[in-house]
Parts: structure tokens; C-alpha cells; sequence
């Protein structure tokens, strides 16, 4: 069965990779240092599982020191000159498309055929992960393509991932610390905490308060954690259920659908989600890291409005 095990080998392997490259580019600034970044995020997917768990905690704190220190710089890559760049587009064409447009295909295929594929205690692709699975694989078979399109060798996947690995910088680690963070909340029971607050300091018996108290917690919870489905659990065990669901009557489908909506009018809204808003940014080159948020932030609060409307007009 392929699983993501499977996934976080290959994963694994191209962060060593990167390593590797790091530790030889002359080029790299402090290149030991962002060596050892890479390498220790590398051993963490490979063999995190069979590590003591307080080495794979000194590891991350080993990360966390040299992000902070600014250890992770990037080192100049040679980009195309314009007329290869335009000689390539025109050799290119409309094919130039076909790659990521088979990934999203590919995945489709692998979660309604390769996902049937099974038998007798056996299944072709783990069910529990089935999406996530079909999508690395057809990462995994859209690179033999690409490097046919673009008469490019294998290795130079590996030199783009560094460079773009180099763009992100610290970044990459978010999501996997944002997601830890939320369960860490969960389990001290900042839930409970925010319950107990909302009901000494808001007047959550009248409906619109309770309400709004919902969708803007959602909301600035998730500017706090930067990830909406970390801030869902805590807020919705807090507020949601509580108040909404067993003292105001809501429909908790429909009040966990505009929750979870009103938490990503905060992810527009915070230099915390970093793969949605710092990272596009450092991609782009821009000037101003926060220029990404600041042009959402009309768009998230006007959102924000429309949910607190929706879900008071909807969920009763």
C-alpha cells in the first residue's frame, strides 16, 4: 500500500538533497549553517519516527536557532538571460501548461480509480490519506514530463526546490508548527478558557452577540495561530457548541460551514499564514514582505461582515 510514508521518504530525501547542495554551493552564504537546517528537516521525515522524541526536539529548537539568528540566506542563481527565456517560451508554447494542469488531473484519477483498486486485506492507496497520497504521486509523475518539456535533467528539480526552498527560508516550517500549536491548545484547554470568558465579559445570551463573538473569535484566532483549521477545534469547543448550538438552537452545520469561512477572512489577514501570504511575497520579490495582506485586509473584513449576517440569518 502506498501510504504517506511513502510521500514523506521522497520528501525526505529531496530535503537532503538541498542539504547536500547547501553544504557545496560556495555561494551560500553561511552555507554550514543553512546545511544543517536543511539536513535536520531532511532526518526529521526520514527516520523522525525512530529517533527519541527529546533528539527530534532539539533538533527543531537546533532549526528554530538558526531561522532566528538569520543563518538562512539565499545564494545567487544564475537566471536565463531574456532572449533564452524568450526562446524558451516560444519553443514552449501552449505545452508550457500541460505539467500543472496534470497534477490536479492526476489526482482526480488517483482518488477515483486508483483509489478502488484493492482486494483481499490489500488496497492500492492508503484510504485514510487518499487525496494527499494521489496528489504526491502525481507530482512524482508530472517531474519525468516536465524534464521532457523543458530538456532539462532530473537534477535541476533539485536546484528549482532549493532555490525555492532558499525564497521561503523559515516559512516552510509554519504550517507543521501551526498545526502542533493547535493541538497543544486543544489539550490545555484554551476552549474551556475562552468559554468561560465570553460568558463573564459578553453578553452571549442575546443571539447576535453570541454570533458575532463566534466569527470574530474564528477570526482572530486564526490571525493568532495562522491556520483556521488549528483555531476551528478551540473556538468551536469555546463559543460555537456552548453557546450557539446547545443555548441559542444553531444549526451546527450550517454554523460550522460560515466558522470555518469567517477563520480564513483571518487568514488573510496575518503574516502567520506564511504559504499564503509572506511566502507568495518572497516568491514575487517584493519590496514590502506585508504588501499581500495589506491588499486582502478590505477584502477579509468586508467578508467578515457578510459571515456574521449570514450566520445569524441562516444557522436559527
Amino acid at each position: 500500500m502506498i501510504s504517506l510514508s511513502f510521500l514523506y521518504l521522497l520528501l525526505g530525501l529531496l530535503l537532503l538533497w538541498i542539504a547536500l547542495l547547501s553544504l557545496f554551493d560556495r555561494t551560500l552564504p553561511n552555507r554550514f549553517a543553512a546545511a544543517a537546517f536543511w539536513g535536520c528537516y531532511a532526518l526529521v521525515f526520514l527516520i523522525g519516527d525512530y529517533l527519541p522524541h527529546s533528539l527530534v526536539g532539539l533538533m527543531v529548537v537546533l532549526m528554530a536557532l538558526l531561522a532566528g539568528s538569520g543563518a538562512l540566506k539565499a545564494s545567487a542563481h544564475n537566471a536565463l538571460s531574456p532572449k533564452r527565456l524568450q526562446h524558451s517560451v516560444q519553443r514552449l508554447g501552449s505545452w508550457v501548461f500541460l505539467p500543472p494542469l496534470l497534477i490536479p488531473l492526476l489526482t482526480v484519477f488517483g482518488v477515483l480509480v486508483l483509489g478502488e483498486m484493492k482486494g483481499d486485506g490489500w488496497t492500492l492507496l492508503d484510504p485514510k490519506n487518499l487525496t494527499l497520497v494521489s496528489l504526491g504521486l502525481a507530482c512524482l509523475i508530472s517531474l519525468p514530463v516536465v524534464c521532457v518539456l523543458t530538456r532539462e535533467k532530473p537534477q535541476q528539480a533539485g536546484i528549482e526546490a532549493k532555490r525555492l526552498m532558499e525564497a521561503m527560508g523559515w516559512a516552510v516550517l509554519l504550517p507543521q508548527l501551526l498545526a502542533t500549536l493547535g493541538l497543544l491548545f486543544n489539550e490545555a484547554g484554551v476552549g474551556t478558557a475562552v468559554a468561560a470568558l465570553s460568558e463573564t465579559y459578553l453578553a452571549v445570551n442575546e443571539r447576535w452577540v453570541a454570533v458575532a463573538a463566534y466569527c470574530i473569535g474564528m477570526a482572530l484566532f486564526t490571525v493568532i495561530m495562522g491556520n483556521a483549521f488549528a483555531a476551528f477545534p478551540v473556538i468551536t469547543a469555546g463559543i460555537g457548541i456552548p453557546l450557539l448550538v446547545m443555548q441559542q438552537g444553531a444549526n451546527p452545520a450550517v454554523m460550522a460551514a460560515i466558522g470555518m469561512f469567517s477563520g480564513y477572512c483571518g487568514t488573510l489577514m496575518t503574516p502567520m499564514a506564511a504559504n499564503f501570504n509572506i511566502v507568495p511575497a518572497a516568491l514575487l520579490e517584493l519590496k514590502d514582505p506585508h504588501l499581500v495582506i495589506k491588499m486582502q485586509l478590505p477584502t477579509a473584513l468586508l467578508l467578515l461582515a457578510a459571515n456574521i449576517v449570514l450566520l445569524y440569518l441562516l444557522a436559527f
